[in-house]
Protein backbone atom coordinates (compact mmCIF):
# COMPACT_ATOMS: atom_id res chain seq x y z
CA UNK A 1 0.00 0.00 0.00
CA UNK A 2 1.18 3.96 -0.88
CA UNK A 3 2.01 5.72 2.04
CA UNK A 4 0.76 9.61 1.50
CA UNK A 5 3.19 11.69 4.01
CA UNK A 6 2.52 15.35 4.82
CA UNK A 7 5.98 17.07 4.56
CA UNK A 8 6.91 19.69 7.32
CA UNK A 9 7.65 22.08 4.37
CA UNK A 10 8.99 25.06 5.82
CA UNK A 11 12.04 22.95 7.16
CA UNK A 12 15.66 22.18 5.60
CA UNK A 13 17.77 19.31 6.18
CA UNK A 14 20.43 17.19 5.05
CA UNK A 15 23.41 15.33 7.06
CA UNK A 16 26.79 17.23 7.74
CA UNK A 17 28.49 14.51 9.03
CA UNK A 18 29.22 16.28 12.06
CA UNK A 19 28.99 12.90 14.55
CA UNK A 20 27.18 14.29 16.97
CA UNK A 21 23.86 11.83 16.68
CA UNK A 22 26.63 8.92 16.96
CA UNK A 23 27.64 10.28 20.88
CA UNK A 24 24.65 11.26 22.19
CA UNK A 25 22.22 8.42 21.12
CA UNK A 26 21.78 4.44 22.23
CA UNK A 27 20.94 2.64 19.08
CA UNK A 28 19.16 -0.83 19.87
CA UNK A 29 19.57 -3.02 17.18
CA UNK A 30 17.24 -6.03 16.20
CA UNK A 31 18.33 -9.69 16.09
CA UNK A 32 18.88 -9.76 12.29
CA UNK A 33 20.53 -6.10 12.55
CA UNK A 34 22.85 -7.52 15.27
CA UNK A 35 23.64 -11.16 12.87
CA UNK A 36 24.28 -8.39 10.02
CA UNK A 37 27.07 -6.72 11.61
CA UNK A 38 28.19 -10.20 13.53
CA UNK A 39 28.46 -11.02 9.54
CA UNK A 40 30.38 -8.05 8.47
CA UNK A 41 33.47 -9.25 10.13
CA UNK A 42 34.87 -6.21 12.03
CA UNK A 43 38.17 -6.53 14.08
CA UNK A 44 41.23 -4.40 15.91
CA UNK A 45 42.35 -3.71 12.61
CA UNK A 46 39.57 -1.63 11.53
CA UNK A 47 39.55 -0.03 14.86
CA UNK A 48 37.02 -1.38 15.98
CA UNK A 49 36.09 -4.72 18.99
CA UNK A 50 35.12 -7.70 17.14
CA UNK A 51 32.26 -10.40 17.78
CA UNK A 52 30.03 -9.82 20.34
CA UNK A 53 31.90 -6.90 21.57
CA UNK A 54 30.63 -4.87 19.32
CA UNK A 55 26.96 -4.53 21.18
CA UNK A 56 26.21 -4.13 24.77
CA UNK A 57 22.63 -6.30 26.28
CA UNK A 58 20.42 -3.12 27.57
CA UNK A 59 17.21 -4.85 28.51
CA UNK A 60 14.91 -8.45 27.66
CA UNK A 61 15.05 -11.82 29.60
CA UNK A 62 17.68 -14.42 28.82
CA UNK A 63 15.26 -16.06 25.94
CA UNK A 64 14.42 -12.34 24.09
CA UNK A 65 18.17 -10.50 25.03
CA UNK A 66 18.07 -6.48 23.93
CA UNK A 67 21.29 -5.26 22.20
CA UNK A 68 22.37 -1.98 21.81
CA UNK A 69 25.61 -0.62 20.24
CA UNK A 70 28.44 -0.57 21.94
CA UNK A 71 30.61 2.87 23.24
CA UNK A 72 33.81 3.92 22.84
CA UNK A 73 35.13 5.23 26.33
CA UNK A 74 34.22 8.74 25.89
CA UNK A 75 30.52 7.70 24.75
CA UNK A 76 30.48 8.17 21.18
CA UNK A 77 29.66 4.86 19.13
CA UNK A 78 31.68 2.38 18.88
CA UNK A 79 32.02 2.36 15.12
CA UNK A 80 32.77 5.93 15.02
CA UNK A 81 35.78 7.02 13.56
CA UNK A 82 38.37 9.63 14.12
CA UNK A 83 37.06 11.88 11.30
CA UNK A 84 33.79 11.48 13.35
CA UNK A 85 31.87 9.35 10.26
CA UNK A 86 30.84 5.97 10.56
CA UNK A 87 32.71 3.16 9.92
CA UNK A 88 29.49 0.86 8.69
CA UNK A 89 28.60 3.79 6.62
CA UNK A 90 32.29 3.66 4.78
CA UNK A 91 33.20 0.59 4.14
CA UNK A 92 29.59 -1.01 3.18
CA UNK A 93 27.37 1.67 2.63
CA UNK A 94 24.38 3.46 4.34
CA UNK A 95 21.85 0.71 3.85
CA UNK A 96 24.27 -1.40 5.79
CA UNK A 97 23.88 1.04 8.73
CA UNK A 98 20.97 0.06 12.14
CA UNK A 99 17.50 1.19 10.84
CA UNK A 100 17.32 3.64 13.82
CA UNK A 101 21.30 5.38 12.39
CA UNK A 102 18.96 5.41 8.85
CA UNK A 103 15.75 7.15 10.34
CA UNK A 104 17.51 9.75 12.39
CA UNK A 105 16.76 12.70 12.29
CA UNK A 106 13.01 12.11 10.78
CA UNK A 107 10.00 10.55 12.74
CA UNK A 108 6.64 9.30 10.82
CA UNK A 109 3.42 9.67 13.49
CA UNK A 110 0.09 8.15 11.91
CA UNK A 111 -2.64 11.28 11.07
CA UNK A 112 -5.52 9.35 9.86
CA UNK A 113 -5.28 8.13 6.55
CA UNK A 114 -1.80 9.83 6.27
CA UNK A 115 1.72 9.53 7.81
CA UNK A 116 3.23 13.43 9.08
CA UNK A 117 6.58 13.50 9.10
CA UNK A 118 8.19 15.83 12.00
CA UNK A 119 12.34 15.74 12.66
CA UNK A 120 14.49 15.70 15.86
CA UNK A 121 16.07 19.25 16.92
CA UNK A 122 18.84 17.72 18.36
CA UNK A 123 20.68 17.52 15.09
CA UNK A 124 22.23 20.47 15.20
CA UNK A 125 21.67 20.93 11.30
CA UNK A 126 18.15 20.70 11.37
CA UNK A 127 18.09 23.61 13.60
CA UNK A 128 20.36 25.55 11.71
CA UNK A 129 17.96 24.84 9.03
CA UNK A 130 20.31 23.40 6.57
CA UNK A 131 20.25 21.39 3.94
CA UNK A 132 17.64 19.86 1.03
CA UNK A 133 13.65 21.31 1.10
CA UNK A 134 11.38 18.63 2.12
CA UNK A 135 10.05 18.50 -0.70
CA UNK A 136 13.58 17.56 -2.43
CA UNK A 137 14.11 14.76 0.10
CA UNK A 138 10.97 13.12 -0.30
CA UNK A 139 11.98 9.96 -2.21
CA UNK A 140 14.12 9.42 0.64
CA UNK A 141 12.04 9.60 3.39
CA UNK A 142 9.06 7.38 1.35
CA UNK A 143 11.64 4.81 1.63
CA UNK A 144 12.19 5.46 5.28
CA UNK A 145 8.44 5.66 5.81
CA UNK A 146 7.73 2.03 3.98
CA UNK A 147 10.75 0.86 6.06
CA UNK A 148 9.24 1.53 10.31
CA UNK A 149 5.88 2.44 9.21
CA UNK A 150 2.89 -0.75 9.87
CA UNK A 151 0.67 -2.19 7.70
CA UNK A 152 -2.38 -0.60 8.72
CA UNK A 153 -1.49 2.71 10.03
CA UNK A 154 -4.55 3.92 9.10
CA UNK A 155 -6.49 2.19 12.16
CA UNK A 156 -4.17 3.81 14.57
CA UNK A 157 -6.88 5.99 17.02
CA UNK A 158 -6.28 9.64 17.25
CA UNK A 159 -4.67 11.40 20.22
CA UNK A 160 -7.20 12.24 23.02
CA UNK A 161 -8.56 15.44 23.19
CA UNK A 162 -7.91 15.93 26.65
CA UNK A 163 -8.62 13.25 29.98
CA UNK A 164 -12.19 13.39 29.54
CA UNK A 165 -12.53 14.01 25.87
CA UNK A 166 -11.75 12.43 22.38
CA UNK A 167 -12.60 13.09 18.52
CA UNK A 168 -12.47 11.80 15.67
CA UNK A 169 -9.26 12.27 13.39
CA UNK A 170 -10.58 14.83 11.07
CA UNK A 171 -11.58 17.37 13.96
CA UNK A 172 -8.60 16.14 15.94
CA UNK A 173 -6.59 17.42 12.88
CA UNK A 174 -8.88 20.85 12.69
CA UNK A 175 -7.85 21.16 16.05
CA UNK A 176 -4.01 20.71 15.11
CA UNK A 177 -4.65 23.23 12.06
CA UNK A 178 -5.76 25.56 14.50
CA UNK A 179 -2.65 25.41 16.72
CA UNK A 180 -0.87 25.91 14.06
CA UNK A 181 -2.60 28.44 12.71
CA UNK A 182 -1.88 30.91 15.83
CA UNK A 183 1.87 30.06 15.53
CA UNK A 184 2.20 30.71 11.83
CA UNK A 185 0.84 34.40 12.75
CA UNK A 186 4.09 36.90 11.40
CA UNK A 187 2.81 39.83 13.14
CA UNK A 188 3.30 38.98 17.22
CA UNK A 189 6.86 37.43 19.19
CA UNK A 190 6.76 33.76 19.50
CA UNK A 191 6.30 34.37 22.86
CA UNK A 192 2.46 35.56 22.50
CA UNK A 193 2.04 32.87 19.96
CA UNK A 194 2.59 30.55 22.50
CA UNK A 195 0.59 32.51 24.86
CA UNK A 196 -2.48 32.87 22.85
CA UNK A 197 -2.05 29.00 21.77
CA UNK A 198 -2.20 28.23 25.75
CA UNK A 199 -5.33 30.12 26.34
CA UNK A 200 -7.47 28.90 23.70
CA UNK A 201 -6.38 25.59 24.21
CA UNK A 202 -7.26 26.05 27.92
CA UNK A 203 -10.92 26.44 26.70
CA UNK A 204 -10.86 23.25 24.65
CA UNK A 205 -9.82 21.76 27.98
CA UNK A 206 -12.92 22.80 30.05
CA UNK A 207 -15.28 22.46 26.60
CA UNK A 208 -17.98 18.90 25.95
CA UNK A 209 -17.44 18.18 22.17
CA UNK A 210 -20.67 15.47 22.18
CA UNK A 211 -22.15 17.65 19.79
CA UNK A 212 -19.75 19.57 18.11
CA UNK A 213 -17.81 18.74 15.45
CA UNK A 214 -16.68 19.46 10.97
CA UNK A 215 -17.61 23.12 10.30
CA UNK A 216 -19.00 23.44 13.71
CA UNK A 217 -15.93 22.92 15.34
CA UNK A 218 -14.10 24.97 13.29
CA UNK A 219 -16.46 27.99 13.90
CA UNK A 220 -15.80 27.34 17.44
CA UNK A 221 -11.94 27.18 16.99
CA UNK A 222 -11.89 30.28 15.26
CA UNK A 223 -14.03 32.38 18.23
CA UNK A 224 -11.74 31.26 20.77
CA UNK A 225 -8.76 32.00 18.81
CA UNK A 226 -10.33 35.45 18.26
CA UNK A 227 -10.88 35.69 21.98
CA UNK A 228 -7.61 34.80 22.47
CA UNK A 229 -5.72 37.31 20.30
CA UNK A 230 -8.12 40.19 21.63
CA UNK A 231 -7.07 39.15 25.83
CA UNK A 232 -3.40 38.60 24.73
CA UNK A 233 -1.46 41.93 22.77
CA UNK A 234 1.74 42.92 22.93
CA UNK A 235 2.43 46.39 23.87
CA UNK A 236 2.44 49.45 21.77
CA UNK A 237 5.60 49.24 20.85
CA UNK A 238 5.63 45.35 19.63
CA UNK A 239 7.35 43.50 22.65
CA UNK A 240 5.82 41.33 25.63
CA UNK A 241 4.19 43.03 28.24
CA UNK A 242 5.83 43.43 31.27
CA UNK A 243 6.30 39.63 32.95
CA UNK A 244 4.73 38.68 36.35
CA UNK A 245 7.50 36.53 38.62
CA UNK A 246 6.54 32.48 38.94
CA UNK A 247 5.22 31.99 41.97
CA UNK A 248 7.94 30.15 44.15
CA UNK A 249 6.52 26.56 43.66
CA UNK A 250 5.97 27.23 40.09
CA UNK A 251 9.57 28.40 39.98
CA UNK A 252 10.78 25.14 41.83
CA UNK A 253 8.71 22.67 39.85
CA UNK A 254 10.49 24.76 36.80
CA UNK A 255 13.40 24.02 37.80
CA UNK A 256 13.38 20.40 38.52
CA UNK A 257 11.72 19.83 35.10
CA UNK A 258 14.61 21.76 33.27
CA UNK A 259 17.21 19.95 34.82
CA UNK A 260 16.00 16.99 33.26
CA UNK A 261 15.91 18.98 29.63
CA UNK A 262 19.98 19.36 30.64
CA UNK A 263 21.38 16.27 31.38
CA UNK A 264 23.26 14.45 29.35
CA UNK A 265 22.90 10.09 30.06
CA UNK A 266 25.81 8.59 28.06
CA UNK A 267 26.54 4.62 27.97
CA UNK A 268 29.02 5.64 30.96
CA UNK A 269 26.50 7.87 33.08
CA UNK A 270 23.31 4.83 32.58
CA UNK A 271 26.44 1.95 33.84
CA UNK A 272 27.70 4.52 36.93
CA UNK A 273 24.90 2.55 39.22
CA UNK A 274 24.21 3.85 42.72
CA UNK A 275 27.11 6.58 42.58
CA UNK A 276 25.75 7.52 39.56
CA UNK A 277 22.23 7.62 41.18
CA UNK A 278 23.62 9.85 44.34
CA UNK A 279 24.85 12.17 42.36
CA UNK A 280 21.84 12.96 40.39
CA UNK A 281 19.73 12.85 43.69
CA UNK A 282 22.23 15.42 44.98
CA UNK A 283 22.02 17.82 41.77
CA UNK A 284 17.91 17.45 41.98
CA UNK A 285 18.21 18.98 45.86
CA UNK A 286 20.06 21.41 44.86
CA UNK A 287 17.69 22.24 42.25
CA UNK A 288 14.37 21.90 44.20
CA UNK A 289 16.47 24.41 46.85
CA UNK A 290 17.62 26.86 43.65
CA UNK A 291 19.92 29.05 45.96
CA UNK A 292 23.74 28.68 45.73
CA UNK A 293 25.04 27.53 42.30
CA UNK A 294 23.76 25.16 39.68
CA UNK A 295 25.46 22.09 39.71
CA UNK A 296 26.95 21.49 36.43
CA UNK A 297 25.32 18.26 34.99
CA UNK A 298 27.49 17.99 31.58
CA UNK A 299 30.81 19.79 30.41
CA UNK A 300 29.34 22.21 28.91
CA UNK A 301 27.76 24.10 31.54
CA UNK A 302 30.27 25.42 34.66
CA UNK A 303 28.61 25.84 38.32
CA UNK A 304 27.09 29.79 38.01
CA UNK A 305 24.88 31.24 40.90
CA UNK A 306 21.22 30.20 40.46
CA UNK A 307 20.16 33.96 41.03
CA UNK A 308 22.49 34.65 37.97
CA UNK A 309 20.18 32.70 35.71
CA UNK A 310 17.11 34.92 36.52
CA UNK A 311 18.37 38.01 35.69
CA UNK A 312 17.02 39.09 31.89
CA UNK A 313 19.24 38.12 29.01
CA UNK A 314 17.22 39.15 26.68
CA UNK A 315 16.19 36.90 23.52
CA UNK A 316 17.79 37.67 19.95
CA UNK A 317 15.13 38.51 17.46
CA UNK A 318 17.30 36.10 14.85
CA UNK A 319 15.57 33.50 17.57
CA UNK A 320 12.08 33.99 16.42
CA UNK A 321 12.01 31.96 13.13
CA UNK A 322 14.02 29.42 14.79
CA UNK A 323 11.49 28.85 17.60
CA UNK A 324 8.25 29.41 15.02
CA UNK A 325 10.17 26.61 12.89
CA UNK A 326 10.38 24.54 15.70
CA UNK A 327 6.97 24.25 16.94
CA UNK A 328 5.22 24.24 13.76
CA UNK A 329 7.33 21.54 12.37
CA UNK A 330 6.18 19.78 15.84
CA UNK A 331 2.68 20.56 16.13
CA UNK A 332 2.22 19.22 12.53
CA UNK A 333 4.06 16.71 12.79
CA UNK A 334 1.86 15.17 15.65
CA UNK A 335 5.26 15.30 17.34
CA UNK A 336 3.62 16.48 20.54
CA UNK A 337 1.07 13.70 21.61
CA UNK A 338 -0.66 10.52 21.45
CA UNK A 339 1.46 7.20 20.08
CA UNK A 340 4.56 10.27 19.71
CA UNK A 341 4.81 11.41 23.09
CA UNK A 342 3.53 9.08 25.76
CA UNK A 343 0.26 8.98 24.73
CA UNK A 344 -0.25 11.94 26.27
CA UNK A 345 -3.88 13.68 25.34
CA UNK A 346 -3.30 16.75 22.73
CA UNK A 347 -3.95 19.62 25.25
CA UNK A 348 -1.58 18.40 27.75
CA UNK A 349 1.06 17.28 25.51
CA UNK A 350 0.85 21.15 23.97
CA UNK A 351 1.59 22.59 27.49
CA UNK A 352 4.23 20.27 27.57
CA UNK A 353 5.88 21.18 24.43
CA UNK A 354 5.20 24.90 25.31
CA UNK A 355 7.36 24.63 28.77
CA UNK A 356 10.25 23.53 26.54
CA UNK A 357 10.73 27.29 25.45
CA UNK A 358 11.37 28.96 29.07
CA UNK A 359 13.33 25.34 29.70
CA UNK A 360 15.77 25.88 26.63
CA UNK A 361 16.19 29.46 27.40
CA UNK A 362 16.94 28.79 30.86
CA UNK A 363 19.74 26.51 29.53
CA UNK A 364 20.62 29.00 27.19
CA UNK A 365 21.32 31.49 30.08
CA UNK A 366 23.08 28.81 31.63
CA UNK A 367 25.48 28.35 28.68
CA UNK A 368 26.01 32.20 28.43
CA UNK A 369 26.88 32.44 32.13
CA UNK A 370 29.38 29.64 31.99
CA UNK A 371 31.11 32.21 29.38
CA UNK A 372 30.58 34.88 31.48
CA UNK A 373 28.10 36.70 29.46
CA UNK A 374 24.85 38.37 30.65
CA UNK A 375 23.27 38.50 26.72
CA UNK A 376 22.13 35.42 25.06
CA UNK A 377 23.25 34.82 21.15
CA UNK A 378 21.53 33.05 18.64
CA UNK A 379 24.37 30.14 18.96
CA UNK A 380 23.42 29.91 22.66
CA UNK A 381 19.69 29.38 21.87
CA UNK A 382 20.22 26.68 18.84
CA UNK A 383 22.91 25.10 21.59
CA UNK A 384 20.03 24.98 24.40
CA UNK A 385 17.25 23.87 21.82
CA UNK A 386 19.52 21.03 20.49
CA UNK A 387 20.18 19.78 24.24
CA UNK A 388 16.56 20.11 25.59
CA UNK A 389 14.92 18.48 22.17
CA UNK A 390 17.25 15.24 22.69
CA UNK A 391 15.05 14.18 25.29
CA UNK A 392 11.70 15.70 24.44
CA UNK A 393 9.33 12.58 23.29
CA UNK A 394 12.33 10.12 24.05
CA UNK A 395 13.44 10.22 27.37
CA UNK A 396 11.14 7.53 29.50
CA UNK A 397 11.29 10.00 32.75
CA UNK A 398 8.66 12.44 30.49
CA UNK A 399 6.14 10.23 30.31
CA UNK A 400 6.53 9.49 34.00
CA UNK A 401 3.64 10.17 36.11
CA UNK A 402 5.99 12.75 38.49
CA UNK A 403 6.70 14.11 35.35
CA UNK A 404 3.45 14.36 33.92
CA UNK A 405 2.05 15.51 37.19
CA UNK A 406 4.29 18.46 37.32
CA UNK A 407 3.38 19.76 33.88
CA UNK A 408 -0.48 19.71 34.84
CA UNK A 409 0.42 21.08 38.11
CA UNK A 410 2.23 23.96 36.46
CA UNK A 411 -0.69 24.37 33.83
CA UNK A 412 -3.28 24.23 36.47
CA UNK A 413 -1.60 27.38 38.63
CA UNK A 414 -1.45 29.32 35.38
CA UNK A 415 2.41 29.42 35.51
CA UNK A 416 3.23 28.27 32.07
CA UNK A 417 2.66 31.64 30.45
CA UNK A 418 4.45 33.23 33.36
CA UNK A 419 7.62 31.27 32.77
CA UNK A 420 7.52 32.09 29.24
CA UNK A 421 7.13 36.20 29.97
CA UNK A 422 9.87 35.92 32.57
CA UNK A 423 12.55 34.10 30.09
CA UNK A 424 11.44 35.92 27.08
CA UNK A 425 13.03 38.92 29.13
Amino acid sequence: MAISLTLPTIQNWSCHNCGGCCRQHAIEVTEEERQRILAQGWTANDGTPSGNALFERHAGPPWAKRYRLAHQADGACVFLDERGLCRIHAKFGEAAKPLACRIYPYAFHPAGKKVTVSLRFSCPSVVANLGRSMSQNADEIKQLARAVVPDGFERTPPPALSATERLDWPDVLRVVDAIDATLATTDVPIAIKLQRALFWLNLVEQSRFDKLGGARLSEFLDIIRQAATEEIRPNADGREPNAVSPTPLGRMQFRLLTAQYARKDTAADLSSGWRGRWKLFRAATRFARGTGNVPPLQSVFREVPFETLEQPFGLPAESEELWTRYFRVKVAGLHFCGPAYYDVPLVEGFQSLALIFPATLWIARWLAASQDRTQLTHEDVSQALAISDHHHGYSPIFGSFGFRRRVRTLAQMGEIPKLIRWYTG
